[in-house]
């Protein structure tokens, strides 16, 4: 029995471009989902001045 190497070359090069292009888009999902995790928290405002905070106080 023949081994057909042009057969898993093909096959070879097919998984190995499979795992770089999930490698790929992991990395990009990873790095949407970091941005928005860093960015998803509430701004507090804090318009009036508050008479019991002495830290502007000398």
């Amino acid at each position: 029995m023949k081994i057909n190497w042009i057969v898993i070359g093909v096959v070879a090069l097919l998984v190995i471009i499979l795992v770089i292009l999930t490698l790929r888009k992991n990395q990009k999902e990873k790095r949407k989902l970091e941005n928005l995790l860093n960015n998803d928290f509430k701004k507090t405002d804090k318009d009036d001045v508050d008479a019991e905070d002495s830290a502007n106080e000398k």
